[in-house]
């Protein structure tokens, strides 16, 4: 039986602004109705697969949680405390599948890529299984459609005895525009997809073997673990000593026992705007739009709109994305620079590279609608049978308007229900909890004033989902 390790810990900065770093691609719903994260589980249904190990960080724990608890294929998930790259997440999820002496087959997958051809992708699985059981280091390569440059290559070596598998040759880095023409005009070479398939034995192996500083960071944060609220966690102390790096320059470029399996199934990583563009269906002009948008003497342009109507007049190779806070209009040829424009927003101070003005927590979500230099206005949702913590602030007081669903609020030693049109005062200083004890979602406007309206100026009592 095969146990998926679901890689989640990306931060997607190329696909800002609809993917931010504390809201990544792997949770947003690109091309289905499912999120990427939720189409990656639901990928190996009809496999014998158990339910996968996550790999997440912090900030996206209740996220990876709830998306796959909706698809009933929720399993372990392992906590990150500081990003140390893919070797070393993988090594911390074979430390937990060989615990009750236990040694499946994993295959590591990422959260944010899609297949289109399910059923080749399955096929190409099953064929894989008998050499990850036989010790072989399995990795599998895209079977390439054009020269593209922003993937590393494997080159094929000889055939495998009776299998649809290589010998892997040699690794190479993200060719220039004329050697990867080459690769493709020589054949042989298959794009790097990151995904794999071994037992977690020999993985464990070939790391203590190839990287043996990482076999033992890793061993020593995991060693102490701890379980909390379904989450397991790792030693921060131990696992930040740990060194950064992917598990292709760590194991597979060294192993002599790498083989690749060329996989043919409409794969795409969704590594930028463009190549987006490309998976859509497409008009007759080649438009793809997501979205409310009205299209007009333009031709191959992507335009992605969320909250309003987005009209364009005589463009052509354009992307067009709006959010709540902010648009993005670029050229396709210069999507890759989108993270120029993040890592200028992290300079500048500014939260759009971080957050949506929409916030999603562990009990539902705020919507920053409207704020000034002393009030803020938030549009709130409570999920049925949540609860917010127990708190109070140093420097706001806060008007709570019931817009529908049922509010029991407490404020002091006071406690009360409060129905759709009525409202409650929580002065400065006041310790106060809101809860949705009702089955449909509750909603409500929130009004702070003070000379402080940051997220900072919380103080928790007492918290359900564990937070400090």
């Amino acid at each position: 039986m095969m146990l998926p390790v679901i890689l989640a810990g990306g931060s997607g900065t190329r696909l800002w602004p609809l993917s931010r770093s504390h809201y990544p691609k792997q949770f947003l719903r690109l091309t289905e109705d499912q999120t990427m994260l939720q189409a990656t589980a639901a990928r190996l249904k009809g496999m014998d697969v158990q339910h996968p190990i996550t790999i997440c960080s912090e900030a996206n724990r209740f996220f990876v949680a709830e998306q796959l608890r909706k698809n009933d294929q929720l399993g372990p998930i392992i906590l990150e405390p500081v990003a140390r790259n893919t070797a070393p997440a993988i090594a911390l999820a074979a430390f937990a599948a060989m615990e009750d002496e236990q040694d499946p087959l994993l295959l590591v997958l990422a959260a944010d890529h899609i297949i289109q051809d399910i059923a080749q992708f399955q096929q190409t699985l099953t064929s894989a299984i008998p050499s990850a059981e036989k010790g072989k280091m399995v990795t599998f390569g895209i079977v390439p459609t054009c020269p593209h440059t922003g993937y590393g290559y494997i080159q094929q070596g000889d055939e495998l005895n009776g299998g649809y598998g290589f010998e892997v040759n040699q690794y190479v880095e993200k060719p220039d525009l004329e050697t990867a023409q080459d690769y493709l005009k020589t054949g042989g070479y298959l794009w790097n997809s990151g995904m794999f398939l071994f037992k977690a034995s020999r993985y464990l192996q070939e790391l203590e073997l190839l990287r043996p500083d990482i076999f033992e960071a890793t061993k020593a944060a995991y060693e102490g673990h701890t379980t909390d609220l379904g989450f397991t966690r790792i030693s921060e102390a131990l696992f930040a000593l740990c060194p950064d790096e992917s598990v292709d320059y760590a194991v597979m470029e060294h192993t002599k026992d790498a083989v690749v399996f060329p996989l043919d199934a409409g794969w795409s990583d969704i590594g930028s705007w463009s190549a987006l563009w490309e998976v859509q269906n497409k008009d007759i002009h080649g438009n793809a739009f997501i979205g409310d948008a009205l299209i007009h003497d333009s031709h191959n342009c992507l335009v992605h709109s969320q909250h309003r109507l987005i009209a364009t007049i005589g463009l052509e190779d354009i992307v067009v994305v709006d959010t709540k806070d902010a648009v993005l209009v670029a050229h396709k040829d210069k999507v890759q620079d989108v993270k120029d424009i993040v890592s200028e927003l992290k300079t500048c101070g500014r939260t759009e590279f971080e957050d949506h003005r929409q916030i999603y927590r562990p009990w539902g979500n705020y919507d920053s609608i409207d704020h000034g230099e002393r009030y803020q206005v938030k549009h709130i949702t409570v999920k049925p049978g949540e609860k917010l913590s127990v708190q109070m602030h140093h420097h706001r007081a806060e008007h709570w308007v019931i817009v529908s669903g049922t509010a029991k609020v407490t404020i002091g030693d006071q406690e009360m229900l409060l129905y759709e049109n009525q409202s409650s005062y929580i002065p400065l200083g006041v310790v106060h909890a809101l809860e949705n004890p009702g089955k449909i979602p509750l909603e409500l406007i929130e009004i702070q004033s003070g000379p402080y309206l940051g997220e900072d100026d919380i103080v928790r009592f007492e918290d359900r989902y564990g937070r400090s």
